[in-house]
């Protein structure tokens, strides 16, 4: 379970240092459900929270990630 898990974690520092379109795909592909545009929550498949990541993330200041998956 540890591995499952740092590979979400790598699949987001990797999504965090992306371009956006680039960052889309990493998500996309991972199974990330991005709940914020800055990838501050995110949830993996089986409902698993992911949140204050311990890496820096920056966006460009009007981007938005455009097909994330949203809850409600």
């Amino acid at each position: 379970m540890l591995e499952y898990w740092a590979e979400i974690w790598d699949a987001l520092r990797a999504a965090a240092e992306a371009d956006i379109h680039l960052a889309q795909a990493i998500v996309d592909s991972a199974g990330i459900i991005v709940q914020s545009e800055d990838l501050s929550t995110c949830y993996d498949e089986r409902g698993k929270i992911f949140k204050n990541l311990s890496f820096p993330l920056s966006l460009p200041p009007k981007s938005i990630l455009v097909s994330v998956s949203c809850l409600s």
